[in-house]
Order: structure tokens, then sequence, then C-alpha cells
């Protein structure tokens, strides 16, 4: 079993590697805002950021604050993010989000991690996502793609995302949490893809004890 000296040393190498390869966005949704960002977070769950931007660009200027999600009638909301996909749980979070926004935050967004999983349909993925890109909180963003890279790569034996996240933290030097999470991201959906990883162009590919999946 690899020693977490020696697996700290292979996560550096990995992320040497890896970091100059992709861009230094913190996120590729478009938004202006801290609330623009959670909303737009809520809506990439199983959707890709560019179908999510194409429906906020509209979606923003309809909707400004959480009372307007809140003064919507369901059906019409349902129907204006309709093309992200699961139209009508992501309808049901956002809906709560606000709530949550208006009675506990006088519609403003909370910095903090606590603060923010308190709102209905906000978990860590959500809360880490809006904490790095629009307050620079570091945080390990565990969506699909670091998932399964961090199985992938052999760098946690967990399923579950919370608890991935915490391997992850002792892994990596705090401010690298969230732009290790972007590059696994990044890496994912251009190399190591969930069918079938391009291992003949996988820079990391040595480094990878899962190197055989297929």
């Amino acid at each position: 079993m690899e020693s977490l000296k020696k697996k700290k040393g292979r996560v550096k190498n990995i992320f040497e590697i890896l970091d100059p390869l992709y861009t230094l966005d913190k996120t590729a949704l478009k938004y202006r805002t801290p609330f623009q960002l959670l909303i737009s977070t809520i809506l990439s769950a199983q959707c890709t950021d560019k179908q999510v931007n194409m429906v906020t660009g509209s979606l923003f200027k309809k909707y400004k604050t959480p009372r307007d999600y809140l003064a919507a009638p369901i059906s019409e909301l349902e129907q204006d993010i309709r093309p992200t996909g699961f139209f009508r749980n992501k309808t049901k979070s956002i809906k709560g989000c606000c709530q949550g926004l208006v009675d506990l935050y006088g519609g403003k967004v909370p910095a903090t991690m606590e603060e923010l999983i308190k709102l209905p349909g906000v978990g860590r993925k959500t809360a880490n996502c809006v904490l790095g890109a629009a307050f620079d909180v570091p945080g390990v963003v565990v969506d699909t793609h670091v998932k399964r890279l961090c199985l992938r790569l052999g760098l946690t034996e967990n399923q579950n995302p919370d608890k991935i996240e915490k391997d992850i933290e002792q892994l990596i030097p705090k401010e690298r949490w969230r732009r290790f999470s972007d590059i696994l991201i990044y890496h994912g959906r251009a190399v190591c893809k969930a069918r079938k990883p391009d291992h003949a162009h996988c820079p990391v590919f040595k480094l990878c004890p899962s190197n055989d999946i297929s």
C-alpha cells in the first residue's frame, strides 16, 4: 500500500505536469455576482457549462434577485431552465436555495461553507465552487470528473464525494486545493474520459496506478 508521503509526492508531480496545460479560469460558467454563480452551479449538475451559459444569458436578465425566482410560477421557471436537464429538480433546488437566502441571509450569498450548506439544494461541491470562484476561499471541488480521476489515480478509495474531499485535502497544500480540482476537471473532460481514457495522450500516464483501465 502506498505511503502518505509517496502519495503526496506523486500528487505534487501530477499537479506540476498538468497545471501549465490548462486554463487558469476558475470556472467556465459565466456570471457577474456570487448569486449568479450559485444559480449557475446548481444548473450545471449533469449539464455542460456551455449549455448552462446559453440558458443563463437570458435567465439572469429576467431574474436578478432571490425574490425574483421566488415570485416566478414553478411552471414558468421550469421552462426557463428546461434545456439544462432535470429541470423539475433544479427548479425545486433554486426555489429552496433562494428561500434560504432570503430567510437566513437577507438575500445575500454568504462566504463560508457552514452558511452555504444550510441552504436547500446546496451541498459541499456547489459551496466549494462558489467559495473558490467568487470569494477565493480554498476548497476541493469533487464533481464527477474529480471523483473519477481521484479513483483512477489512486488518490482515494472512497466513493463518497465528502470523503474524497477530505482525502485530497491531506495530499496537497491548501493553496492548491481549488486549482488541483480545476485541472482534474479539465483533464477529465479532455483526456481521462469516463468511457475511454486517452492513455496515448495522457502526460501523467506513468504516474497513474490504474492505467490499465480502458
